[in-house]
């Protein structure tokens, strides 16, 4: 157990890979982030999911997405009937336990891999399952500290009334919104005057959490330890509560895109904090620390003439996503934070399902090191138990990429494919770069060829049918028969009375 690392997943929220400087942000640098590339290894080919929610379940559970069955999540929304006086805690806990799919006696999970082998698990932040969670759920998965927020509705606030410890409800003195201090999602004179009224703001929750994990680092810095940090950030509507020094007197940026920098900029301090922390505490050379997102960029700085979304570019022509998409140049992204790819978030395009992945793992994985290998975040579950000494449950999707962090290449097992789901239906990625989109719209399929176009901007299905109906049977078979496995509303469960 002595030779077996502490483990730390920091799990990053619509974080575009091109917002990093290690990636090749151009507008501010992210040094603790950065730190972790330049002394670990960064990985190029990286995947997520299309949107948060079964991102964070395909990596819990080691399962890609697109299965019939398997896992459900339910619609957030629901604690804030807390603050309303509608519903009790206890009523909420019951509803979502009666609601969808329910975790079966030999279902394992992410974190209990680690509590198996003798670890203490933490997860302090955003929650770790769907849209609404519950104290129970949050053990169950193997959790056995656990502190934040329930509700994924609650994140889209930086100022919560009240979060959980352990299946407790904690109140947050001096934050009194309801709705954590929602603000809204455009640029105007009137929104701005909303952001920067501190009025019922008192403390910004990634404070809260940095506290909590420092707290955490302190009490089981003499045993094994797996920590989740999965942050709210950078994910919007955007609230900081200060422009952050590194882009203050940005003179190509405006007053809202310093404020979503910044929110990136906060992120960065949290691994700068960790860093610092454990290097304090001596046990920085037996650390690993993951460091991920959910899945590809999204814009929160949209303002008229100057940056657009996924919905239509600067000269007003709408997209849909099958034969246009966003591009950052067609789009105004000062940023690009989608590093160039095309699409966004809740897209099948890779710019919204490629994530920045990192392992930095003092003694083991040689600083400065680039691959190229493909990975996907149900790969996760398979590294932490080859990392660890453990065995990994039957049925699970995952492939371990440890020979590749050790550079054990000839022992690497590849994927032959990794698929993902998205709202136009399922898309698949060979190992050698071949992508099917499935588009349910017009029960058609599209092909890319990844390494001669990074952009996805030419469609060579007419070009090769042999190899549309090979990748077809692939995809039907990964999405148990149906292609409309490999779309959200596969997994969602409504709540019979809410």
């Amino acid at each position: 157990m002595t030779d077996n690392p502490n483990v730390i997943l920091i799990f990053a929220d619509d974080l575009g890979r091109g917002m990093l400087s290690c990636y090749g942000q151009q507008h501010f640098e992210t040094p603790n982030i950065d730190r972790l590339a330049n002394e670990g290894m960064k990985f190029n080919h990286a995947y997520g999911c299309a949107f948060c929610a079964p991102s964070r379940a395909s990596m819990l559970t080691g399962i890609h997405d697109c299965h019939q069955g398997r896992w459900t999540y339910t619609k957030a929304g629901i604690y804030k009937s807390i603050s309303t006086g509608e519903m009790t805690h206890s009523e909420i806990s019951e509803l979502i336990h009666t609601t969808g799919l329910q975790a079966g006696p030999d279902d394992v999970f992410l974190a209990q891999i680690a509590e198996d082998a003798g670890y203490v698990t933490g997860q302090i932040g955003k929650l770790e399952w769907g849209f609404a969670t519950t104290g129970a759920r949050i053990r169950r998965h193997g959790w056995q500290y656990h502190y934040g927020y329930y509700d994924h509705q609650r994140c889209h606030g930086f100022y919560p009334p009240f979060l959980f410890e352990n299946g407790q409800l904690t109140n947050i003195q001096g934050n009194t919104h309801a709705d954590c201090a929602k603000h809204p999602n455009s640029e105007s004179a009137e929104n701005m005057e909303i952001r920067r009224n501190r009025q019922g703001k008192a403390v910004y929750s990634q404070d809260i959490f940095n506290e909590k994990i420092i707290e955490f680092l302190r009490n089981h810095h003499d045993t094994p330890f797996f920590l989740y940090h999965p942050s709210q950030l950078p994910h919007g509507p955007i609230a900081v509560p200060d422009i952050h020094p590194a882009v203050k007197q940005s003179s190509e940026l405006t007053a809202f895109e310093k404020e979503y920098a910044s929110m990136i900029l906060r992120l960065d301090e949290t691994v700068g904090i960790i860093l610092d922390e454990l290097e304090r505490l001596g046990i920085d050379d037996r650390t690993m620390i993951v460091f991920s997102a959910d899945n590809g960029h999204e814009v929160y700085y949209r303002q008229e003439r100057r940056t657009t979304g996924r919905q239509a570019d600067l000269e007003g022509n709408r997209f849909d996503d099958i034969t246009t998409k966003f591009y950052s140049e067609t789009c105004g992204d000062v940023f690009n934070g989608n590093d160039g790819m095309g699409g966004l978030k809740f897209s099948s395009w890779e710019g919204g399902t490629r994530i920045p992945y990192m392992v930095r793992w003092p003694g083991k994985v040689t600083p400065g090191s680039v691959s190229d290998h493909m990975l996907t975040n149900y790969d996760l579950m398979p590294t932490l138990a080859d990392s660890i000494g453990t065995e990994m449950p039957e049925n699970k999707d995952g492939v371990s990429f440890l020979p590749t962090l050790l550079e054990r290449h000839e022992d690497q097992q590849r994927h032959e494919w990794v698929i993902y789901a998205s709202r136009l239906g399922p898309a698949l990625v060979t190992a050698d770069g071949w992508k099917l989109r499935y588009i349910n719209r017009t029960d058609s399929f599209q092909l890319y060829h990844l390494p001669s176009d990074y952009r996805e901007e030419n469609e060579i299905s007419a070009d090769h049918p042999d190899l549309v109906t090979q990748l077809s049977g692939w995809m039907l078979n990964a999405c148990d028969g149906d292609y409309q496995n490999g779309t959200p509303g596969a997994h969602l469960a409504e709540y019979p009375d809410f």
